[in-house]
């Protein structure tokens, strides 16, 4: 599988264009906002110079003027649209009739299950959710989601063609709203607007204990093994000595009302004349070096 082909160029699909290209496949790129065609070439220089990357995967990078050149030979189809389920279900039936018949049709999407959106096509089966973190060439994980008429097929492609570009794909047995990781996240954000709300901690230090409690041993391990390692009996061992009261906290724990607009503000205030996008640009080079850095561990680990 080498043509590859990213429909919508905003900020997930250039980053998924870094992340193809910079494993030597063939990107092509198209918008239906011209302005953000115009501008891609000078985004991905960006985005390599501040993961230092290699300049040649520009040369493996274009812009196309229609969808139908974009589609063109593609093996793969990567959809970064709006989370508009009517939006995407237009583009996805004007790409199911572009595409070659055995090209896998792809989206980001973030809230929408394959299903909404591929429902009805005749090439639904072939149709599938790569779910992404943003941005995807500096943060390796991506959710494969299947609707039910999604075909193992596919799934094993998908899950092989992400595994050959540098990507580690969490892959889910059937659809479901959120999928894996905005579920997680959805409870954590909850507790922790609950918190701040209540007065319990204030914004600094919610923000301290994640980076520097439980998002350093994250960095490397997720929950279940960390688990693992902190009783001296493994798993069943820590639910014993831990689980009634982690089902206590879990009981009381905030949920949807959590995220209230009073929430909201008291969060926006703690960051007073913030300049979101040179702080987006810093979080993206840190990324990029504890993409290095962790990278070069599971190297020397394998």
């Amino acid at each position: 599988m080498t043509e590859i082909a990213i429909v919508g160029a905003g900020l997930i699909g250039r980053s998924w264009a870094m992340v193809f290209a910079r494993a030597g496949l063939t990107v092509r790129a198209w918008d239906a906002d011209p302005g953000v065609s115009a501008r891609l070439g000078e985004d991905i220089a960006t985005m390599i110079r501040d993961a230092d990357g290699d300049p040649a995967i520009a040369g493996r990078i274009s812009a196309c003027a229609t969808l139908a050149e974009a589609l063109d030979g593609a093996d793969w189809v990567q959809e970064n649209g709006p989370e508009n389920a009517e939006i995407k279900r237009a583009l996805f039936a004007e790409m199911d009739r572009l595409a070659e018949p055995d090209t896998i049709l792809a989206s980001s999407s973030s809230a929408l299950m394959p299903s909404v959106w591929s429902d009805g096509l005749a090439g639904a089966a072939r149709c599938l959710v790569a779910h992404p973190v943003n941005p995807p060439h500096l943060v390796p994980i991506v959710e494969l989601c299947p609707s039910p008429r999604t075909t193992p097929d596919v799934m094993d492609r998908a899950e092989a063609l992400f595994r050959g570009v540098g990507q580690v794909p969490a892959r889910l047995s059937r659809e479901i709203d959120g999928f894996v990781l905005n579920r997680l996240q959805a409870v954590l954000l909850a507790e922790s607007l609950s918190l701040v709300e209540q007065g319990v901690i204030d914004v600094q230090g919610l923000d301290d204990t994640i980076r520097h409690g439980l998002g350093r041993r994250w960095a490397f391990m997720g929950p279940m093994e960390t688990i693992l390692l902190n009783a001296p009996g493994g798993v069943p061992d820590y639910i014993r000595r831990y689980g009634p009261m982690l089902a206590r906290l879990t009981d009381s724990a905030a949920r949807g009302e959590a995220f209230t607009e009073s929430a909201g503000q008291i969060v926006a205030d703690a960051f007073p004349d913030f300049d979101i996008r040179a702080r987006q640009d810093w979080r993206d080079r840190e990324l990029a070096a504890l993409d290095r850095h962790l990278r070069s561990r599971s190297e020397r680990n394998d």
